[in-house]
Formats: C-alpha cells, sequence, structure tokens
C-alpha cells in the first residue's frame, strides 16, 4: 500500500495514535525537568531529595501500571482515552497548586501513569492491534507526537518561563491535554472493540500461539529483555531529568541545552520513520539486537563533551536509539508473544519501562550528592548498554527459530 492511500484510509485512527503520545509529554521528565529548578527551590530540595521524589512516584505508577495497563484487552480506546486525559489534567492541576513537598510524591505518581503510562500505552497497543502487515508504519507515524512534544514543548514552556510563573504553565498544560477529550472521542467514533479484533483479525507470536502475560513472564526470552526495556528508559529519563545541572557542568544557559533539542528530534524522527519501514520489511527479529549501540556513543560523548558542536553528536547517537524504541520494541512484544492479550503483555513491559524511569534520575541523583560526578556516570551507562546489546542478541538468535514461518 502506498503511503498516500495509507494515510488517506487509515487517517483518524493514525491522528488518534499521534494526539495521544503527544498529550503524554506532560507527564514524561523531558517536560517535568523543564521545571526542576523552580520546584527544586520552592520546596528547597537537593539534587538527591527531587531524584529520590521522582523515583518513589514512578515506581508506584509503574507497580498500577501492571494491572491498568491490561484494561486496553478489554475497553475501547475511545472509552479508555478521555477518562485518562482528564485525569492527566487533574494531575497538572496538582502539580500547579501543590503547597508541600511530600505531596510531590502523588503529584509525580499521577503525572506518570496518566501521561507517561497509560496516554502512552493506549496509543502503541492500539496501533500494534490495529496494524499488523503494516505495524512498523503506524508505529512510526503514531509515535511522531512524541517528536512533536519533545520539538516543540521545551522551547515553548522554557520562553515562557521567563515570563509567566511556572504554576500557571501548569494549569496551561492541563488544559491542553482537557482540549484533547473531544477529539479523541471525534477521531476514533468507529473503532472496533478488542474482543472483535481478537475474534477476527490478531496475529499470532512464538510457537504459532497466542501468549498470556503469565506466559510471558516466565519465558527466558521476557528477561533477556529486561535488561534493555530498563536502559534507555532509565538512562534518556536521567539524561533530561538532570539537564539544568547538566547545562552547569557544560558551561551554558539552560536555553542553550534546548535549543539543542529540535536537532535530536528530528534525528529521532527520521530514525523512527526508518526503523518503521525497515520492520515491515525486515522484521523485529534482524533490527531489535542492535539498536541501543548508539547509546554507547551518546553517553560517551556526552561524558567528554565540551562544546556544542560535541553536545550534538551526543544527541544525535541518542536521537537514533530514541527513534527507533519508539517502533522496534513495540513491534517485538506483537511479533513473539501475539495480540490477542498484548494490552496485558505489553502493559508489564510499560511498567518494567517506567519502573526504569523512576530509578535513573534517583540513582544519578544520589550519585552527584555522594560525589559521583555525572560525566562519570555516564561513561558507566555506556558500558551498560554494551551489555544491553549482548543480551538481546543471545535471546533474539535463540528465540527467532520459534517465530511463525521461521525456517
Amino acid at each position: 500500500m502506498r503511503l498516500l492511500d495509507f494515510l488517506r484510509d487509515n487517517l483518524p485512527f493514525l491522528s488518534a495514535g499521534m494526539l495521544l503520545t503527544f498529550l503524554s509529554s506532560f507527564g514524561q521528565t523531558f517536560f517535568i525537568s523543564l521545571f526542576a529548578g523552580e520546584i527544586r527551590a520552592a520546596f528547597e530540595l537537593s539534587h538527591g531529595q527531587w531524584g529520590g521524589i521522582y523515583t518513589l512516584g514512578t515506581t508506584a505508577s509503574a507497580l498500577v501500571m501492571v494491572w491498568a495497563g491490561g484494561l486496553t484487552d478489554f475497553f475501547r480506546v475511545r472509552t479508555l482515552a478521555p477518562i485518562i486525559l482528564i485525569l492527566l489534567a487533574f494531575a497538572c492541576l496538582s502539580m500547579a497548586f501543590n503547597p508541600v513537598w511530600w505531596g510531590l510524591i502523588a503529584v509525580i505518581f499521577a503525572l506518570r501513569f496518566t501521561g507517561q503510562g497509560m496516554t502512552s500505552h493506549l496509543a502503541v497497543v492500539a496501533m500494534s492491534r490495529w496494524f499488523i502487515a503494516t505495524r512498523g508504519k503506524a508505529l512510526s507515524i503514531a509515535t511522531l507526537g512524541f517528536a512533536l512534544g519533545e520539538a516543540l514543548l521545551p522551547l515553548v514552556f522554557v520562553a515562557l518561563l521567563a515570563v509567566y510563573d511556572w504554576h500557571m504553565l501548569w494549569v496551561a498544560a492541563a488544559l491542553i491535554a482537557l482540549a484533547g477529550v473531544p477529539v479523541i472521542h471525534r477521531l476514533l467514533r468507529l473503532e472496533r472493540t478488542p474482543q472483535m479484533l481478537a475474534q477476527t483479525d490478531q496475529s499470532v507470536g512464538m510457537e504459532n500461539r497466542h501468549w498470556t502475560r503469565n506466559q510471558a513472564l516466565f519465558h527466558w526470552l521476557f528477561w533477556f529483555m529486561v535488561p534493555a526495556l530498563l536502559g534507555p528508559a532509565a538512562f534518556n529519563t536521567a539524561f533530561f531529568f538532570h539537564q539544568v545541572h547538566f547545562a552547569d557542568l557544560k558551561g551554558i544557559r539552560h536555553v542553550q541545552l534546548v535549543a539543542l533539542y529540535p536537532f535530536y528530534t528530528a534525528v529521532g524522527i527520521v530514525a523512527m520513520v526508518l526503523s518503521g519501514w525497515a520492520l515491515d520489511r525486515f522484521g523485529t527479529a534482524r533490527l531489535i539486537p542492535f539498536f541501543q549501540l548508539p547509546m554507547v556513543a551518546a553517553f560517551a560523548i556526552f561524558a567528554f563533551s565540551d562544546n556544542t558542536l560535541t553536545l550534538l553528536a551526543g544527541l544525535f547517537f541518542l536521537g537514533l536509539t530514541t527513534g527507533a524504541n519508539t517502533t522496534l520494541p513495540n513491534a517485538f512484544w506483537a511479533e513473539f508473544y501475539g495480540t490477542a492479550r498484548l494490552g496485558s503483555i505489553k502493559a508489564m513491559a510499560a511498567a518494567v519501562m517506567v519502573f526504569g524511569s523512576a530509578i535513573g534520575p534517583g540513582l544519578t541523583g544520589i550519585g552527584i550528592d555522594l560525589g559521583l560526578g555525572l560525566e562519570s556516570q555516564y561513561l558507566i551507562v555506556a558500558g551498560y548498554f554494551v551489555f544491553t546489546t549482548l543480551m538481546m542478541t543471545i535471546g533474539i538468535a535463540r528465540a527467532r527459530p520459534l517465530l511463525p514461518g521461521a525456517a
């Protein structure tokens, strides 16, 4: 199917996915961390204390995701998405009006669960379930919302921070989330239910069967993939979480660092589109073992960079994996474990990734407080991604013969 025909025939569904991934920005670390300086100053928090609060709230959201993510196997996105977006708006308002430091734990939980967790989960599960032969293409288009949010929101909100009080900007975020409710309902007025799809148009996974969540959890391949699930979530999150501190280390203003993000986003978009095309052409098994290698280069460069040009090089490699990370892992669960119970299985994987995004800021924040510099930590992170690549290579090589149609 030609791209224009594909877009025309599926525009409402792809638009809904893109809108959901964009609105998930308000619960993503890159957005929350824009206000790190103001939050730490308002509540007199150290890097470690702020990172600890973030870890507690995000860990709680990961635990709830294991249960809540499975709701996508039983309810329409059209039903769930408006509820989640309304809750996301309330979470944004809670950040605006929270008066005490310990209330931040609940606020971070609400933002991470509704934004990073459920809103993005709804989008990627829907794309993985609704599209089979063109799954990679659908994921790469729908997840452009992530890239749009990363490119647009930091520039806009950092600029507004110079004029408006940060509390009022969270009120604005709440209003934007609420505005998405009627749009989602309109776009998905013809959506089919997960139960109907399960009976007619689902694809099987390894051993020509549909896996349950418990079966996937106790399967060896899942545990080969866990380090790779944790890695980008933990350390991409940590990078953006400590962006204000990182800018100070490199001797540049925060707004100068943020001005480089559109380049990172552009690289991510290209990587996202190319990985989606390659996924449909070559399959997940051939691609996924190696997609985290650019992270090795990215964090090694961040450790040693001393000028804007080298920072751009680091962001280039970070963008390569970030873009591919929006398509390849999401397609992996559908291809290897089937789509009949994809919501429950993907929720388990999402919980691992959310947990990773919890421990990343916490560990790096504690490291900073204990005197282990962020640049030294990034060298350790680079070594970690060598390890994840080895684990994926071994696991996929062993699992690939179990796929349908494998020789």
